[in-house]
């Protein structure tokens, strides 16, 4: 079941959710930096399966280890696993085709399909705001991939190419959302976390006869780092839910623009051209109007508990 919070201490939830977006954002740096000789299967193995002993040493000093294998739905989780190998396959093979910043950028898009695909499998609903939150982030993606899909850009082109991985693998994540919110009904926070590496190596081996490769010393090891750091990203995200709820600590998700930057000129050499920040800048606000309207639908509920449900 979902965890709650164990203490309110909102300066550390924020310090481990930004140090969490930092390491994710080397991530995907350290996997970009091997996409030219490694194929998009075999770095999801290294990002999944090196994840692996930093988890279970972490469930391991928490006392959660006998949760972290204990699960009512192993289909569940196998689903959840196969959607986000997919989601992070498409991304990777993205990375390899598109800037950093961008490849940040589009990926904002996961809340606004989320919102999308919550109205039509679980059958919430969604008013005016949340309508309008939609249709902002959906003109935003749409500036941001114009350039990519537009004037005659066809699939022979590796920038277009990239921006339709990026497209799917968002979407990708917005399924794992939704069948998040269904997993968290029954399931351990770390059995969630625990079971999604397995899964993610074990399915990203199906992809071993496609290509894979003999790294180099220096891209096994930045493979092996980025298992290790997503690992510990991983921790730090799940970690930061402890002492800070997810409305508040969900806008600081858009400081992976800041880092994305930062890491694509001085590593990449990549600048983030105007039309793409202004779309991001609208998928950004689109976002932050859900964020807003879910957290005053919790302060309605909340009254309405306080109301219905009195402890005196």
């Amino acid at each position: 079941m979902a965890k709650m919070l164990t203490s309110h201490r909102p300066g550390l939830a924020v310090s481990l959710k930004l140090s969490a977006i930092c390491l994710f954002t080397v991530m995907s740096a350290l996997v970009k930096a091997t996409s030219a000789e490694v194929p998009p299967g075999q770095a999801v193995f290294f990002r999944s399966f090196f994840a692996i002993p930093v988890i279970v040493v972490w469930l391991m000093a928490r006392g959660e280890l006998r949760n972290g294998l204990v699960t009512r739905q192993p289909m569940g989780h196998f689903w959840r696993g196969l959607l986000g190998t997919l989601a992070m396959a498409l991304t990777f093979a993205g990375l390899g085709l598109l800037p950093l910043p961008e490849v940040t950028a589009i990926g904002y898009a996961t809340p606004i399909f989320t919102v999308i695909l919550a109205a039509i499998m679980l059958g919430e609903t969604i008013r005016m705001i949340r309508i309008s939150a939609v249709l902002i982030g959906l003109v935003g993606v749409l500036i941001m991939v114009w350039p990519r899909l537009g004037s005659g850009a066809g699939l022979e082109d590796g920038a277009t190419l990239g921006a339709m991985f990026i497209i799917t693998a968002t979407i990708a994540r917005a399924f794992v959302q939704i069948h998040i919110r269904k997993l968290v009904q029954t399931e351990h926070t770390a059995a969630i976390v625990f079971y999604f590496s397995v899964t993610a190596s074990l399915i990203s081996l199906t992809t071993l006869p496609f290509g894979w490769v003999v790294p180099e010393r220096d891209t096994l090891g930045l493979l092996i780092l980025a298992g290790l750091i997503g690992g510990v990203a991983q921790i730090l995200v799940t970690s930061s839910y402890r002492f800070g709820p997810a409305s508040m600590l969900a806008p600081y998700d858009y400081a992976s623009m800041i880092f994305a930057i930062l890491l694509g000129y001085f590593w990449f050499g990549e600048l983030p051209t105007a039309v793409m920040l202004s779309g991001a800048a609208l998928v950004i606000a689109g976002n932050v109007l859900v964020i807003w309207r879910e957290h005053q639908l919790g302060l309605e509920r909340a009254r309405a508990r306080a109301v219905t449900d009195p402890k005196s």
